[in-house]
């Protein structure tokens, strides 16, 4: 076949919106009604919901930066006075008067842990300082601050809740591991150069010797009943020790994480589907098993972020590794048509979820390039999970379809209704952390389309 008769199926292709249809053959200066004989049927595209292929790392780069923008406007870096509203720009002014100025979200959470980590991620994929610049004027300041509020007299100090008390005082891992992380891959990567080794031994020392524990050491919380586990408290916990393992040598902090990833994993793993249930609470028999989406990618990201820095020589590596691969291959056959999982992994019911589909598009990806998964096997999906992301990254750079912030729940109505919102902090980090991930896997192992499929492996 010459590429005429190719041009002419594209035109073909483009100006029709069925499976049958007549188009004018202006050679022959007839009408012709497409069929099996005159047109190669396979190649029509079809109507995706979401983008199919087409997929370019330059594509990818302007959603990123689209969110960067929104990020870099909407969480400024700057101390104001509580009544007034008036900047304080001299640390040594600061007093109990004293907050950060307002932006759409907090500059210390979890789950802007997560979005420092994704901007140094984002940084070193595209070769883009704008994102490494992000994340260094954020850590910098709250070091600056965090030494200014303790400089206060003793008396004055520590009186209130000051706007980092949660540095100087962390209560919960939700204050300690996700934040602590970020610190250190900062520190590692030389993008700060601020003294922050206090901050890290601070939350090193919450995670090991004040978190409640079960009896068998299991890191655990007394809510929303005595002796639970939060699956989420895998990423609020063990990165940061796995990190703290790579910054000092020190393997007693890797053996620790991979211990508490099994006392985790041996309870909350169901094996026979592949997939971690999100709650579990000491004596509940019957145990409800609620697959939530975010949960099982907060454990994901747990054994990407232990994996990356775990010694190839540790005892624990091979069976981690092989944890993951079963959490991948649980996770596979449950990916919507569209590219995005549900709210309730194996409930088709409840909603598209897009931090949850960010996070494995993150992992899926990056477990790809490290060579831990099969590209032909699942290059395919995590593409079309990040063409199904970028579709929710709104014109300002906001993440929508993101799940708020969610407790633990013991019947489904509870998951299935949870609200989604723009503002809901746990969506931006695991889209760039997506996005930076899916770049650099298209720059290493770009896919072909062969009979209108994405194929990798060539």
């Amino acid at each position: 076949m010459n590429k005429f008769y190719f041009l002419k199926v594209y035109v073909i292709v483009f100006l029709t919106a069925g499976s049958s249809f007549s188009c004018t053959d202006r050679k022959a200066g007839k009408d012709e009604v497409a069929n099996d004989v005159n047109t190669p049927l396979h190649l029509l595209k079809p109507d995706y919901p979401v983008i199919y292929g087409e997929t370019t790392p330059e594509d990818i780069k302007v959603v990123i930066d689209r969110i960067h923008g929104y990020l870099d406007r909407a969480t400024p870096v700057r101390l104001v006075n509580k009544g007034n509203q008036q900047p304080v720009d001299d640390l040594s002014s600061v007093d109990t008067s004293t907050i950060f100025q307002q932006g759409d979200f907090r500059l210390i959470s979890y789950e802007w842990g997560v979005t420092y980590g994704a901007m140094l991620s984002a940084a070193e994929a595209t070769g883009d300082e704008r994102y490494r610049r992000y994340t260094q004027e954020r850590i910098d300041f709250i070091a600056d601050v965090v030494a200014a509020f303790e400089a206060l007299p003793m008396g004055e100090g520590n009186v209130y809740r000051s706007p980092v008390h949660s540095v100087t005082h962390p209560g919960a891992l939700d204050d300690a591991g996700s934040m602590c992380a970020a610190i250190i891959k900062t520190q590692q990567a030389e993008v700060t150069a601020k003294d922050v080794r206090p901050i890290i031994d601070r939350y090193i020392d919450y995670i090991l010797n004040k978190e409640f524990r079960l009896e068998d050491g299991t890191l655990a919380r007394n809510r929303p009943l005595p002796n639970t586990l939060w699956l989420d408290d895998l990423y609020m916990s063990l990165p940061a020790l796995a990190q703290m393992g790579k910054l000092t040598g020190d393997a007693r902090y890797f053996d620790e994480a991979i211990r508490q990833f099994w006392l985790f994993a041996d309870r909350m793993f169901v094996g026979e589907k592949g997939l971690y249930m999100h709650g579990w609470v000491q004596d509940m028999d019957p145990h409800p098993h609620f697959h939530w989406a975010r949960a099982n990618g907060w454990a994901l990201l747990t054994k990407v972020e232990l994996l990356d820095v775990l010694p190839e020589s540790h005892p624990g590596r091979e069976k981690l590794l092989g944890q993951f691969r079963a959490h991948v291959h649980g996770l596979a056959p449950l990916q919507d048509g569209t590219g995005f999982w549900h709210q309730l992994l194996d409930r088709n019911d409840t909603y598209l979820e897009t931090s949850a589909t960010a996070i494995y598009a993150y992992c899926i990806a990056h477990g790809i390039d490290q060579g831990w998964l099969d590209g032909k096997a699942y290059g395919p999906m995590v593409l079309q999970a990040w063409n199904a992301v970028s579709t929710k990254i709104n014109e300002q750079g906001q993440v929508e379809g993101t799940c708020v912030g969610t407790g633990m729940g013991f019947d489904p109505a509870f998951y299935y209704y949870r609200p989604v919102n723009k503002y809901a902090a746990h969506g931006y980090g695991p889209v760039i952390l997506a996005g930076a991930a899916v770049y650099r896997l298209l720059q290493h192992k770009p896919f072909e389309i062969n009979d209108s499929a994405v194929m990798f492996g060539y």
